[in-house]
């Protein structure tokens, strides 16, 4: 029956095909599958690279022009229309969906590392460096790219009435319906390998914690566990839509990511937290240009951004489209300025204050000990061994266990939603018949990338995650030049009389 109905959906079925197709090589043919995939993102990383630093700066540029010129005054939707959610609702939808775990995953482990490793000489104190750098990888580019699909999308949807698909956002300047559903189908390659390399990541991690708590190891078995776990309730809160299961699960997770960040934080050295976040805020606006393209002394070398910058800017652009679409599906109501600047501006900072916290208080644990000897090395464990040091450390680890699998359900529910109104002819609500499908397809494709990061002892997920989504994202990264061409034109020949008051 679930055959029949994929076969009469188009998109889908292609869709499906391909990403079968992928999790079957990599179950039967592993070591290859990797030696493959490590090839072809080295010659991508060779010869665009600097391209991604060029095009995410390239984002932010235009975004801020577009959100300060006098389109950002244009309205998703009807001019009388009113914001669908409150801010509290839409921040905590946009954030659970943007970031999700990797603030939990990365929290200790990448302010550290920029620590013992300053990506770039500077006058300034090595903490400060790492945590501008840190700002820089987490702040307006990531929430940039985001942004872009967001409100093109939600132009698209809320003043063209089109379907939600990327494709709708070029269908007035070609009437290929191949073409079209060829970048339908692009979108969703590029979706599924950026979400699944999240719960790869994600339930790693959650593995990490679960050994580092009980002093075992759990295993390969443990993890691929956590994914059905995770995808079933997932696909239960996708099932029942975005205000009863998606909104209520972003809430949930942005009160105990608050309640966490906060107990730290008074915990800590409030002042040095204070002093950092602003210091390195304000230096992270200041050498902004130069970081984006990666000019003269700001340039950390090719080595350094292929295995950081490169792989993020992969990563930002290979949620983009989900992310983005969901932003819009939520932002009807909202004017172009304050979809972009929220998107751009309110999570940027509040990411800059999660890493403030914990990494100005793991310095301070750093230097109080007489030897560093890679305590925060690992991405999976170090948030664990970071609240080793603090009162309640127990509850804490718990805690942020159950806080990473609410994460991942929220991305993955969200995720799954998004694709389904791809996949359903671009409907607002669509079948939970293509929810369903989605949910187990993704699953299985999950476990094909845990497998391919288990393949080797020198090889984790991460690494394997890193040279697929360089791959991956590289024809989107073409694409959304094009979208931004054609927007442009749309509101440059926008009609109505923008509000002046």
């Amino acid at each position: 029956m679930i055959l029949k109905y994929i076969r009469k959906h188009n998109i889908l079925s292609v869709s499906i095909s391909i990403i079968f197709t992928f999790t079957l090589i990599v179950f039967f043919a592993t070591e290859t599958s990797y030696r493959a995939i490590e090839s072809t993102s080295l010659w991508v990383r060779n010869y665009f690279g600097y391209f991604y630093l060029y095009l995410g700066f390239g984002c932010v540029l235009a975004l801020l022009i577009i959100a300060f010129s006098k389109y950002g005054k244009i309205k998703l939707g009807k001019p009388s229309s009113k914001p669908e959610y409150s801010l509290w609702s839409w921040t905590a939808m946009l954030y659970s969906a943007g970031m999700g775990s990797g603030i939990l995953l990365r929290a200790v482990q990448e302010p550290v590392f920029m620590h013992q490793n300053p990506p770039f000489s500077s006058n300034l104190s090595v903490e400060t460096v790492a945590l501008e750098f840190t700002f820089y990888q987490w702040g307006l580019t990531a929430w940039a790219f985001y942004g872009l699909f967001a409100v093109i999308v939600g132009y698209a949807l809320h003043v063209k009435k089109k379907k939600v698909r990327i494709s709708s956002t070029i269908e007035d300047y070609s009437k290929s319906e191949t073409l079209k559903n060829s970048v339908d189908i692009i979108t969703i390659i590029t979706t599924v390998f950026g979400l699944i390399a999240a719960i790869g990541l994600g339930t790693t991690q959650i593995n990490g914690g679960l050994n580092h708590i009980s002093n075992q190891d759990f295993g390969l078995t443990t993890t691929i566990i956590l994914c059905v776990l995770i995808s079933a309730i997932a696909c239960y809160s996708a099932w029942q839509g975005v205000n009863k299961g998606i909104k209520i699960f972003s809430k949930l997770n942005i009160i105990v990511t608050f309640a966490i960040l906060l107990f730290i934080f008074f915990t800590s050295d409030i002042k040095a937290i204070l002093i950092a976040f602003v210091t390195s805020t304000y230096n992270y606006i200041i050498d902004f240009v130069p970081m984006s393209l990666a000019l003269g002394d700001y340039n950390p070398g090719l080595e350094f951004l292929t295995g950081w910058t490169f792989y993020y800017w992969a990563f930002w652009l290979a949620w983009a489209p989900f992310t983005g679409i969901f932003i819009a599906r939520i932002s009807k109501g909202r004017t172009i300025r304050q979809l972009l600047l929220g998107v751009l501006i309110i999570p940027s900072l509040g990411t800059f204050f999660w890493f403030s916290v914990f990494g100005t208080s793991a310095f301070q644990l750093i230097e109080s000990w007489d030897t560093y000897n890679n305590e925060f090395g690992n991405v999976f464990s170090s948030i664990f061994v970071f609240f080793e040091h603090y009162p309640y450390a127990t509850f804490l680890n718990i805690t942020s266990i159950v806080l990473l699998i609410s994460f991942l359900i929220t991305s993955v529910d969200s995720a799954v939603f998004v694709l389904s109104m791809f996949t359903d002819k671009g409907a607002k609500n669509p079948s939970k018949t293509h929810r369903v499908i989605w949910s187990v397809f993704i699953l299985l494709a999950t476990i094909a990338l845990v497998l391919l990061g288990n393949i080797k002892a020198d090889i984790n997920v991460l690494e394997a995650v890193q040279r697929l989504l360089i791959i991956t994202s590289l024809p989107f990264s073409f694409f959304i030049i094009i979208m931004l061409i054609y927007f442009i034109k749309d509101i440059l020949q926008h009609n109505t009389i923008i509000d002046k008051t």
